[in-house]
C-alpha cells in the first residue's frame, strides 16, 4: 500500500469519525461565542459542544482541527459544486479558504474578541472536479495584533497537490 493511499484512509477515518460527533448545524448565540476563546469554540465543534456552522452542511465540508493559529477543514468537491464548464466552481475553493484562513485567526483570540474578514486573495493552481477526491484547506495565522490580523491558505489533496491558495486580512473587534 502506498503512502498517498494509506493518508488518504486517515484522511476518511478522520473525517468519519468527526461527522459522528458533530452536533446538528446551527448559528451558536452571541453570548456563547463571547463565553469562550477562539480556539476553544472551535473544538467545541469536534465535540459537539458547539453546532457546527450551515455553510459546512451546504458545502459538505468538516473541521479536521483547530490549533492556535493553524486550523484544517476537509472537504470532497462534487457534481453538486460544478460550475457550467462541468468542474468544480471556484467559489467551493474560496469558501473553503476562507474558512480556513478566518478560523485561524479566531483560534488566537481571547474570549469576547470576534473577526471579520476585510479581504480575501485566492489563486487558483489547477481544477477540481468529483475526481479530485478529499482535499485539505490549511489555514495559518502569519500575524495577529489587536485590530488587525494576517494569515494565509491553501489547498491540498492527499497527494500533496496543491489546488489553491489564499491570503487574508482580518478584522479584529469586541463582540
Amino acid at each position: 500500500m502506498s503512502m498517498e493511499t494509506t493518508l488518504l484512509q486517515t484522511w476518511l477515518a478522520e473525517e468519519t469519525a468527526i461527522r459522528a460527533k458533530v452536533s446538528p448545524f446551527g448559528v451558536s448565540s452571541r453570548e456563547y461565542l463571547r463565553s469562550r476563546n477562539g480556539k476553544d469554540f472551535l473544538n467545541g465543534v469536534n465535540t459537539g459542544e458547539t453546532p457546527p456552522p450551515p455553510i459546512a452542511e451546504l458545502m459538505g465540508f468538516v473541521l479536521i482541527s483547530a490549533e492556535n493559529g493553524t486550523v484544517v477543514f476537509q472537504g470532497t468537491p462534487g457534481p453538486q459544486h460544478y460550475n457550467p464548464s462541468g468542474m468544480v466552481h471556484g467559489g467551493y475553493a474560496a469558501t473553503l479558504l476562507d474558512s480556513a484562513v478566518g478560523c485561524a485567526v479566531h483560534s488566537t483570540l481571547p474570549a469576547g474578541k470576534g473577526f471579520t474578514t476585510l479581504e480575501l486573495k485566492v489563486n487558483y493552481i489547477r481544477g477540481m472536479s468529483d475526481k479530485t477526491g478529499p482535499v485539505r484547506a490549511e489555514g495559518k495565522v502569519i500575524t495577529a495584533g489587536g485590530q488587525v490580523a494576517v494569515a494565509e491558505g491553501r489547498i491540498i489533496d492527499s497527494n500533496g497537490k496543491i489546488y489553491a491558495h489564499a491570503t487574508t486580512t482580518c478584522l479584529i473587534f469586541e463582540i
